[in-house]
Formats: structure tokens, sequence, C-alpha cells
């Protein structure tokens, strides 16, 4: 989000667009705000519907045609939710991280949507300082830029120094913020309910639970206590770690809307030429940041959950520098061990456990019949993992995985997507900085040293993991004549159905049952126009004209299903 940094060309501020949004003001209408949303989602869902006829299509229908259709909504889609506002930036932000639930194409353009947007006036933030701390910026600090450093949907920053001295970036929240969110979700809330009640869009997504997690996060993040409180944490957990810094919150001059930060300069990690200029190697930096966020995930189980270059810079040093603290993610114990789980499956590429790993971490939806998801991550564990560990790329996978999860009943909770989204942030990151880098590589110490913690957690040792399994292989064994017996009782008394259905017996039939009704139909036809005819040539017109109406009727129930029968002998 916002920017905490100095460059290597010395610029002071930031140059803005010049387009003035209609939601950049202090006081919003509910109505003109209702009126907008719904007419986007009603554009959105005529055009969503039209670009599935066919017949819609110049020249004809052709997968390349619907391709670039489906382009060209998620372009409007992402310059859409630019127009209408942050709440709906951070919102598309959100779903770009989300490929289980919306096709590439949006989640490449949103995944291109940036909240840099016009600063509002000093005198704006001014007044915010003033509400929040009873004093104006000239009575807290000894010195404060009127020139934001950067700016963003939620707020901008200010340089400014201490009357001790110190340098410090002050984080000013955007004016009516928060009242924006409260209109805004409400209505986001309505849409969430039609989606959810929608016949093709609803089934199989909790689109209202969807709607809870996005409120819950977007709250989080304009509350700056809460990020300065995430800061706090997340400079004790690196305090023994040299090669990473992380600014000082000054709680004095914090409020809900207003942050005080330590003043921390860096070169912006994606700034490659001056990063070469400052003598710092770009290969040991792609390693740090991997190491970085590894050392969150895996030791910590407390993350930055948004890493985009934006937010990482590095200092002459050569130490890596950590901005924003709005967006965290958080791995608890209980978690932890569903996810070695997890890992275990993978590891020996056992589809049926990876599915009630899954289904343990809440990232796939319980099912009366799994076998479909089982076969799909089968698919993967043999044919997608089949390089060595250390020769994966985590974009590939993470590519590979929600393809397969897109229209399945998976339902990747928050904190899945914030790493497999920081993961592919950070394997790009390293990438631009060292060809040569692999994220994988320097995860596999990590990997195993988890791997090794949990089979110490199962039994101290591999050997405990194999008498489960043998414990396991012998309990099935012993039991295996009684559950025999018992299922033979059941068959005696007739508890036990056993139902066989072959797919082309079922076209038989039905064929069999179609060709009788059309032979009926072919039979009542023929007895009406002759009843019509004979009626006709006596002089009743008018019965005659009802008798033939009923024979029309029938030839085109006859039509219809005649064309049934042949779509299901294609199919």
């Amino acid at each position: 989000m916002d920017r905490i940094r100095s460059n290597s060309s010395g610029d002071r501020g930031v140059s803005y667009a010049s387009k003035s949004y209609r939601w950049n003001r202090k006081n919003y209408s509910k109505t003109r705000r209702r009126l907008e949303v719904w007419s986007f989602v009603s554009r959105f869902l005529f055009t969503l519907w039209l670009n599935k006829r066919r017949w819609s299509y110049v020249g004809g229908y052709t997968d390349a045609k619907a391709t670039e259709r489906r382009r060209r909504l998620a372009c409007w889609i992402r310059e859409t939710f630019l127009d209408l506002g942050p709440t709906f930036i951070k919102l598309g932000q959100l779903f770009s991280t989300r490929s289980d639930l919306f096709p590439a194409e949006y989640v490449e353009e949103l995944s291109k949507l940036q909240d840099r947007v016009p600063a509002f006036d000093y005198e704006q933030a001014e007044a915010i300082v003033r509400e929040d701390f009873g004093k104006s910026s000239k009575e807290l600090y000894r010195f404060f830029d009127p020139v934001p450093l950067a700016a963003a949907s939620l707020g901008q920053v200010h340089k400014a120094q201490l009357h001790s001295g110190e340098e410090i970036v002050v984080k000013v929240q955007r004016p009516g913020l928060k009242r924006l969110f409260d209109i805004d979700l409400s209505i986001a809330r309505g849409v969430a309910q039609y989606l959810q009640n929608h016949s093709e869009w609803g089934k199989g997504r909790d689109w209202m639970g969807i709607y809870d997690e996005c409120c819950r996060i977007l709250y989080l993040e304009i509350d700056y206590l809460n990020e300065g409180r995430n800061a706090d944490t997340f400079r004790r957990n690196f305090r023994s770690v040299e090669w990473v810094r992380v600014p000082r919150v000054y709680w004095r001059y914090t409020s809900s809307r207003v942050l005080t930060l330590e003043y921390v300069p860096g070169i912006k990690i994606s700034h490659y030429d001056a990063l070469e200029a400052a003598g710092l190697d770009r290969k040991k930096l792609a390693s740090l940041g991997a190491m970085a966020y590894l050392k969150q995930l895996l030791d910590y189980g407390f993350f930055h959950a948004d890493p985009h270059p934006g937010n990482l810079a590095v200092s002459p040093e050569g130490s890596l520098i950590f901005y924003d603290f709005g967006m965290m993610g958080q791995i608890t114990s209980n978690l932890r061990q569903k996810m070695m789980e997890l890992f275990f499956g993978i590891a020996q590429r056992d589809a049926d456990r990876v599915v009630v790993a899954l289904v343990e971490v809440e990232a796939l939806a319980p099912m009366d019949d799994p076998g479909p998801v089982r076969r799909a991550i089968q698919y993967i564990l043999d044919n997608l993992m089949d390089k060595p560990f250390e020769e994966q790329s985590v974009e590939a996978i993470t590519d590979d995985l929600y393809e397969i999860a897109y229209d399945q009943p998976f339902r990747f909770p928050a904190t899945f997507t914030f790493v497999m989204r920081a993961f592919s942030t950070l394997e790009g990151v390293g990438k631009g900085l060292d060809p040569d880098f692999n994220f994988m590589e320097v995860a596999k110490p990590f990997a195993l040293n988890l791997m090794n913690e949990g089979r110490e957690e199962y039994g101290n040792s591999i050997l405990s993991e194999l008498s489960r399994q043998a414990s396991e292989v012998s309990s099935t064994a012993l039991g295996l004549p009684r559950r025999i017996e018992d299922t033979l009782e059941k068959l005696e008394r007739g508890d036990i159905r056993v139902r066989v259905r072959a797919t082309d017996t079922d076209r038989v039939l039905r064929r069999t049952v179609g060709m009788q009704l059309s032979t009926n139909y072919t039979l009542l036809i023929s007895a009406f126009t002759l009843s019509a005819t004979i009626l006709l040539v006596n002089g009743r017109v008018w019965i005659a004209g009802a008798v033939a109406l009923l024979a029309i009727a029938l030839v085109v129930a006859l039509l219809r299903l005649l064309a049934r029968l042949d779509r299901a002998d294609r199919f």
C-alpha cells in the first residue's frame, strides 16, 4: 500500500494522476453509491450472460474470440474498481489471490490493480491530526512536510521530524474512509447475497463467507492501531536478525487514523540499477528475501501478507527493510499440525491423505463423493510433482493448483491464498534480482526441517511413523474376518443394497422409451389429421380446425422429442 522510502534519484514527493475520482471527497451519498455499485454489477452480469451466447459473436464463435472478450471484460472490471474507490480497490486486490473463484483473465488483470491515486490536500491531513490529538502538526512535530512522500487509496505518508530531532514518517488516513467503507460494504453485502442465491454463480461458493472474510481484513487494514501492533510484533520477531530492519512505532503520536513510524529510507528492491550502483549483491538479496519470508511463516507463524516490491527496500548496508503492516497473516499451532499432515501426504503422494488434510485445514469442503477431487489431486501428485523439490516453480505449482481448483469444491481460506500469493511474488522478486534464483531451492532446508519436526511430534523418529502405519495395517488385518462376517450377515438380512449403473444401458433404455413415445405421437398425429380431414369434408370447419391444432401441437412435441434423442446420442 503506502510506501515509506526514498530512492536513489533523490526525488522529493510523488506525482499523481490528474484524474478526479468521484469518491475522493469527505462525504458520500448512500443513494448515489448504491446506484453506482449496482449499475456495475448489472452491466457485469449482462456482459457475462452475453459472452456465453454464441450467436452474439460477429462472424461466428471461436475460442480466441471468447478469450479476448473475457480479457476486455477483466480490463473493464479493473478500471471500474479503480473508479469506484478504496473499498473496491482493496476488494480487487483480495480477489486477485482467488484463482479458485475467478477465471485466469480476471485474476491477471486484478493483480495489476494499483492503489496509486491522487493525494488529498494537506489541510485535510492537518484536520485529521488535530481531531485525533487535539494539537496541530506544528505543535506535535518540529517539521511536517506538506508534500506527501507517497499516496494510496487508504492514506498517504508525510515525512516529519520530532522535537527531539528524530526523523519520522506520518501515515494519515484518507478523510471519510470509515464512512465510505460502511456504505460500500453494506451494498456489497446485498451483492454477495444475490450471488449466493444465483443459480450459476452461487453453486459451490460461499459468497457470504467470502464477504465476511473481506470485511474483517478491510476493517483491520484501516485501523492504524492494529497496524502499529503488527509492526511491533514483526519487529520483535526479527530483533535478533541483523539483516532485517523494521521501523519503530511511536505510540505517543499514533491513533486509529494516524500512524507515526521511524524513518528508515532504503532503495526499492526492484530498482536494480540503484542496487548495483550501491555495490549490493543482488543474488544474496534474492536469497535473503526468501529466507526472511520462510522464517516469518515457519519460525514465527506471523507473516507479511503483502510483500510486493513497494513494501520491501534495501538499506545501504544490505539489510532488508519491511514496510506496511496493515495486512498480516498468522498460522496457529493447530493449523501448523494440520499442515504437517498435508506435507506428509504430498511427500508420500497419497491423494487420500491429502484430501483428508485439505478438509482439516478447511481448504476443501466436505463432500459425499470425494472421488473426482481425489483423482485430480492424484494427477497433480503423479504428473506435476515429478520434478525434484528444488527444481519446482512456486508460480507453476500455484497456477496448476488453482486451475484444477476452479469450479471444484475448494474454498481456500485467506491465510492459504496469502501464503501462495506471497510465495509467487517473492519468487518474481528473486528472479528479477537474480535470473538463476530458485525459491524452492532456498526453501528446501526449511521444508526438511519442518518434516523432521513433524516426525518428532509423531514419535521423535521415523520409526514411529513406520510403527503407526504397521499398527494400522495389523489392526485392519485382525479386524478383516469380523468385517467380512458382518457384511455377509447384512447381505442375508437385506440391509445392503447394491446398485449398478451402466451408462450405455441407461442410454439404450432412454432411447427405447423415446422411440415408443415418438411412435405414439405419430399414431395420434395420423389419427387427428385423418379426423380433421373427414370433419372438413363434412362441413364441420370449426371442429376440424380445433382437431388440426391438436395435430400441430403433437407435431411440435414430436420434433422436440426427436431433437432430445439426437442430443443424447451425440453425448
